[in-house]
């Protein structure tokens, strides 16, 4: 593994849509006790679900620190397209901890190492160790034998970023102008850095994303690409929701803004739980919380969104709530995505988390 100190825009890489064909996905095994109630025991069945549904098609590798180790590979040792590795991290997100990937023309494929802090640091981070989370880009390129570019000056989760492989990008003012990311920076110097690392050539900004979302408001929980031009945005009709105003923010700019090629976005509204999603007093008495950590409070809303959703090559996992708005979400991608089978996966044991399907995944590329 090379690190490397260039601009990989100025060297003809890009980030790739989620929906272009991919190598595999990364996932991390859930123990972190701060995050997960009673042990990690819902929440690492879930994970064992989502990790074989995204195995039916590609390739999965599933991190472990060396106090979990074994639990990990007991789990998956008759699954032949789950490898475990040795990586330790302070939790499970393995979309924000790591590499952005990129390509190039020829199929060659890089890592971006970005600054991680929490989603916030000493701001509003959420935990105040993220050392070892911080270190993981990098040893995932290692473990995969990716050169990995450097850009720790820069504060960046990957879900804060969505693309469409053809130069545009998605993110929320929400998120990338919070003050616990970049706030030496502007936001036109800030857009420069994703031009420069992720090739876009235009970024298209959102004002908020999920209401309460504690990632300071990721993109990905609230709008998403399905194709060139084309976008799913969280949606609710209940103007007495605090989503509501929200998303028609969104909504304005969709319509009026168009993407990197001058292309108009068609945006497809896919509805949020139609009850709201609530931890409660008997799941906060699971978790063991450390100092300086986000406490949470019972009867507390969830940022839960079907927008999470992960692009598996074969398939669409697709988180749901027990709420009469799941199959609706399920016919919907399954109408945007003919080719790709729908996968229903329970998710409350993941954003009882703090997350959802999309965030304890992160996409490889294909490589030649």
């Amino acid at each position: 593994m090379q690190i490397l100190t260039t601009s990989p825009a100025a060297e003809g890489f890009r980030m790739p849509a989620e929906y272009e064909p991919h190598r595999g996905c990364v996932m991390i095994w859930p123990v972190r006790s701060g995050s997960w109630p009673w042990g990690g025991a819902e929440a690492q069945s879930t994970f064992v679900q989502v990790a074989r549904a995204i195995a039916d098609s590609e390739e999965v590798w599933m991190l472990a620190g060396p106090e979990a180790l074994a639990q990990a590979r007991a789990a998956f040792a008759s699954d032949e397209k789950i490898h475990v590795l040795e990586i330790p991290t302070d939790d499970a997100w393995a979309r924000d901890v790591g590499p952005t990937c990129v390509v190039n023309d020829r199929g060659e494929v890089r890592g971006i190492d970005w600054q991680f802090n929490a989603w916030g640091g000493s701001f509003d981070g959420l935990y105040a160790h993220w050392e070892k989370d911080n270190a993981a880009a990098r040893a995932i390129c290692q473990a995969l034998g990716l050169d990995c570019y450097d850009a720790r000056h820069f504060v960046l989760e990957g879900g804060s970023i969505h693309s469409d492989g053809e130069g545009t990008l998605l993110v929320t003012e929400a998120c990338l102008l919070s003050g616990g990311r970049n706030p030496q920076l502007t936001r036109e110097q800030i857009e420069g850095e994703l031009k420069r690392y992720l090739g876009a050539e235009k970024v298209v900004w959102l004002p908020r994303g999920i209401w309460n979302d504690e990632t300071n408001e990721h993109v990905d929980n609230v709008c998403a690409f399905a194709g060139p031009a084309e976008v799913v945005l969280a949606w609710t009709d209940d103007e007495t929701d605090p989503q509501w105003e929200l998303s028609n923010a969104s909504l304005r700019v969709l319509e009026t803004e168009t993407d990197a090629r001058g292309r108009s976005f068609t945006v497809h509204k896919l509805p949020i739980p139609q009850k709201p999603v609530c931890i409660t007093g008997e799941e906060l008495a699971g978790f063991a919380f450390e100092e300086g950590e986000d406490v949470r409070e019972a009867g507390e809303r969830l940022a839960a969104s079907y927008v999470n959703f992960y692009i598996s090559n074969g398939g669409v996992i697709l988180p749901q709530f027990g709420d009469e708005q799941d199959a609706a979400a399920a016919a919907l991608l399954g109408r945007l995505f003919p080719g790709r089978k729908i996968w229903p996966i329970p998710a409350r044991p993941i954003i009882v988390g703090g997350g959802n399907i999309h965030c304890i995944t992160q996409q490889i590329p294909a490589g030649r």
